[in-house]
């Protein structure tokens, strides 16, 4: 518990908090200037983001129905995305997903954080990634501008990053640096860099041509890692439910989802969500992901309040 009231009373404290709000205040503002609407988040749902890797379970049952917290907005942002009327949405979303204990050890793990989540209508890939480059730039741009006091007093040297970001291919990475080629680029490169081409769950999609996987991630430099994940959407009924046969899901709860592709109301978008928390790591600096949180939540830590 002391440790807990030490954390809390740290000074610094006043100016990561500081920068975080001025990096949500960038973000509400460059959305509002391009007309994407601020959706309020879901926390409860039947069904919730599969993720490509394993966690513990975190479901309640409520009133004779079992409930997923949320572990990302994806099949809800699709969702909402229905209305022709609608060019883009994002979500400051809480998200729950319950890693397993060495996770920890990253420096970049939380079992509960918020992410901004975007969605737009009709994007292709590149198109999202320009789009989050400007976003990017201009976030970094308000931070250095508006906490010059704060990021001086917490040592940390803010660049803007020069678009266009570096793209690499995933598969060319893995061949020259093996499976832990993420972390290896990341410790090399000095400015944000994307990775493309990742096999992961059934709705980014995939190139029925040269069967790469039409997604991306954004990675920050100097071995911060994953700042971004995204892709364009599968939004055709006949390939959602192939995929996810294919991944061996058991598609029941996802009937009502699956209802709507099947009446082929899902529509063409692309998107991506950053987590806040590993945004805010980046921008000042810190070693790891719990400094920047009032109430962190490590995977494996005991929780004391």
């Amino acid at each position: 518990m002391q440790k807990t009231i030490d954390h809390l009373m740290k000074p610094e404290l006043k100016e990561i908090i500081k920068v975080q709000s001025a990096a949500l205040k960038a973000v509400d503002s460059f959305m509002y200037s391009r007309e994407v609407l601020h959706l309020m988040p879901v926390m409860l749902s039947p069904v919730t983001d599969p993720l490509c890797h394993g966690v513990f379970d975190a479901s309640i049952d409520y009133c004779g129905q079992k409930l997923q917290l949320t572990k990302s907005m994806i099949l809800h942002k699709q969702l909402a995305m229905m209305s022709d009327s609608i060019k883009g949405i994002y979500i400051v979303s809480p998200n729950v997903r319950l890693e397993f204990e060495e996770c920890a050890k990253s420096g970049k793990h939380l079992i509960e954080f918020s992410q901004v989540d975007i969605e737009l209508a009709g994007a292709s890939s590149r198109e999202f990634m320009h789009f989050t480059e400007e976003l990017y730039s201009y976030v970094f741009s308000f931070v250095k501008e508006e906490c010059k006091g704060e990021l001086k007093s917490l040592g940390r040297e803010l660049l803007i990053p020069t678009k266009p970001f570096k793209v690499f291919d995933s598969t060319e990475l893995k061949e020259k640096f093996g499976e832990d080629f993420e972390r290896i680029v990341s410790e090399k490169e000095k400015q944000p860099f994307w990775i493309t081409d990742h096999y992961r769950e059934f709705y980014d999609k995939q190139d029925p041509e040269t069967k790469k996987h039409v997604n991306y991630d954004l990675v920050y430099p100097d071995g911060f890692g994953e700042a971004l994940s995204g892709g364009e959407r599968e939004f055709e009924f006949d390939v959602i439910k192939r995929k996810m046969i294919e991944r061996k899901m058991d598609l029941i709860p996802f009937t009502s989802y699956l209802s709507v592709a099947e009446k082929g109301l899902l529509k063409q978008t692309a998107g991506g969500g950053f987590g806040v928390e590993r945004l805010i790591r980046f921008l000042t600096g810190k070693k790891h992901i719990k400094e920047v949180c009032l109430f962190p939540r490590v995977p494996g830590e005991k929780i004391v309040l």
